[in-house]
């Protein structure tokens, strides 16, 4: 008799070190998409769009969309880039079919951190795929956690002036979900430091106030750049490409252009919440553009 057939089988946790930092990547959910173009590529032609797809061996219709946080431990405290969707996919209908469930503090604790373990909680930006994981039930997740947001973010969001059509049900879930932790929250610009060994960054574009983050150890650094990359050949090789939902397009290109450039002069680890699990990898020059080159043992040595 035959061996029955097991289904997918992927990683969904990888911790390294830098420096004397430890860091990991954690997989809280990944969703299956159609419609690559125009998604990405709307002032592009479907074409062009496809005809770069197949340059990449990947599909010219459908494509993955992983949300992958990023832990630090300093060795004195233990750092949260981002929480996943969370409890939203249950709780809210209007995200039951658009959002897999998040499974970011699950998969924390299999790995031997609790909830409670956690000391700071850093939000890149206010979409509803990184602010998610924040409370489920009303309560926050992660219960002796203090906050720290983008003041520029958290500020657009609490005022909610100039919010697009596409995002004012954001703007409700932002204002329900982020605003009760204000108390102990901590509100920084870019340029100042979360912890010792990591400092914001401005990636305004995506959001009004996204927000990237160096983080640096016995020499050794990388960048967590969130959302400033959405997907691995279209927004690098193609940053002049608008995605659809990215707030400022404009800036947003502007800001992939600077960062693409700067990332790889730096030679620098990328750690990206939406490239392929386990989202490390390096920006390359090459003729004519950039390319992603996904991290292979590089930090193992």
């Amino acid at each position: 008799m035959p061996a029955a057939l097991q289904g997918e089988l992927q990683p969904t946790f990888y911790r390294f070190k830098l420096g004397s930092f430890e860091a990991a990547s954690v997989l809280d959910a990944k969703a299956i998409r159609d419609g690559l173009h125009p998604h990405y590529g709307a002032n592009a032609s479907a074409d062009e769009v496809h005809a770069l797809a197949r340059a990449n061996n990947i599909d010219t219709q459908r494509f993955e969309h992983p949300n992958i946080p990023t832990l630090v431990n300093t060795g004195k405290e233990l750092v949260l880039f981002d929480t996943g969707n969370g409890a939203l996919p249950r709780e809210y209908e209007q995200l039951s079919k658009r959002l897999p469930p998040g499974n970011t503090a699950a998969r924390l604790a299999a790995h031997g951190y609790k909830p409670e373990d956690i000391d700071v909680v850093v939000l890149t930006h206010g979409h509803p795929d990184h602010i998610g994981g924040l409370v489920e039930g009303g309560k926050p997740v992660f219960p002796k956690a203090r906050y720290v947001f983008g003041a520029a973010e958290f500020d657009f969001w609490k005022k909610g002036e100039n919010v697009r059509e596409a995002r004012k049900f954001n703007r409700e879930l932002y204002v329900k979900i982020c605003l009760p932790l204000a108390e102990r929250a901590t509100f920084i610009k870019p340029g100042d430091t979360v912890v010792p060994g990591i400092t914001a960054v401005d990636v305004f574009g995506h959001s009004p106030g996204l927000m990237a983050f160096r983080v640096e150890s016995d020499g050794k650094s990388f960048m967590i750049t969130a959302d400033t990359f959405t997907q691995y050949v279209m927004a690098v090789q193609r940053p002049e490409w608008h995605f659809e939902m990215d707030d400022d397009k404009d800036k947003a290109v502007a800001t992939r252009l600077r960062m693409l450039d700067m990332l790889s002069n730096e030679r620098m680890l990328v750690a990206s919440f939406h490239m392929p699990f386990p989202g490390l990898g390096y920006i390359e020059k090459v003729a004519g553009g950039y390319r992603w080159t996904p991290h292979s043992y590089q930090m193992n040595l």
